[in-house]
């Protein structure tokens, strides 16, 4: 029997794995994403990335907006349905247990459970400077992200890695995770998280960017966890573009300007040293972190915090 699915999901993490869905032949019934929003500094109404993916594919199946599941109404759209399963992929919203009710409700939850509960997994491995991170398939109820796991697949991070590439990687771990889970449904035993490992992560904040010359480790494990957003900048404003570890041993005044270089500066922080290569000013374009200080007239020695 070709298993009916309702999928639910937003950005394009949820796109990655709905386009496996459509190509394994899924029998998709409908999609449920977040509603348009504006978008930039002239608030263009936009389409999130997987309805966008829907229109631009000429893919048959409606599409729903409710700006919650709780409206009057949406329970009995999907129970007209009759899914055999409902797929959740960074939705964005909680379903409501007269929704759980309905189906299996399935999430891919893109860390490890019961590590990092919550909105932002992939953010807080980083910050973690986490050797694994990978994807949960895990049955849905009441509690956030703490139901029995279906399955899990792994996948080792290096220190190359950012959330962006992060984001895009797993997006496949879990496509691939929800085909399998799917297949093997009937023989499965799902498996109760251990609630002695839970951790939690919230939601990412526009102040969670600011950021001192303290940890030269800590504030580039950051760097590649904030890069896509808030970003790194100081207090006064100035924005941290691009940046890498230079090493982590050295004991610095915060902020000192230890070396200029052709194409970047080092950046003494209390704790080991940065190389920094782009920044910029609010308001303003970014530009070579030397450029910046040659502008400045900033010196060998000085602070730029």
């Amino acid at each position: 029997m070709n298993k009916k699915i309702i999928f639910m999901g937003t950005p394009e993490y949820a796109t990655v794995i709905l386009k496996e869905l459509v190509k394994q032949n899924y029998a998709l019934l409908a999609l449920f994403t977040q509603e348009d929003k504006k978008v930039g500094r002239k608030q263009i109404l936009t389409a999130p990335h997987i309805k966008q993916y829907v229109i631009d594919e000429k893919i048959n199946i409606p599409v729903f907006q409710p700006k919650t599941l709780k409206e009057k109404g949406i329970k009995e759209i999907i129970q007209t349905f009759n899914p055999d399963f409902i797929i959740v992929a960074a939705y964005g919203q909680i379903l409501p247990q007269n929704i759980l009710d309905i189906a299996p409700c399935i999430n891919l939850h893109a860390s490890l459970l019961p590590l990092y509960r919550g909105a932002s997994p992939i953010q807080q491995c980083l910050l973690n400077a986490d050797k694994y991170t990978g994807v949960t398939a895990m049955f849905m109820e009441a509690g956030l992200d703490s139901g029995d796991i279906l399955g899990l697949k792994y996948l080792k991070i290096d220190e190359n890695m950012d959330v962006e590439y992060l984001f895009d990687n797993l997006a496949f771990v879990a496509a691939d995770l929800i085909v399998e889970v799917l297949e093997n449904f009937s023989n499965i035993k799902e498996i109760k998280q251990n609630k002695t490992k839970v951790s939690h992560c919230g939601k990412i904040k526009k102040e969670d960017g600011e950021v001192l010359f303290d940890d030269a480790f800590k504030l580039v494990q950051k760097f590649k966890a904030f890069k896509f957003w808030p970003g790194l900048f100081l207090q006064s404003g100035l924005k941290l573009k691009d940046l890498s570890l230079c090493e982590t041993k050295s004991k610095n005044i915060a902020g000192t300007i230890l070396e200029i270089n052709k194409d970047k500066i080092v950046i003494g922080c209390t704790k080991g040293s940065i190389n920094l290569l782009v920044i910029q000013q609010p308001s303003k374009k970014a530009i070579l972190a030397t450029d910046y200080i040659r502008g400045q007239r900033v010196e060998l020695g000085n602070n730029l915090s």
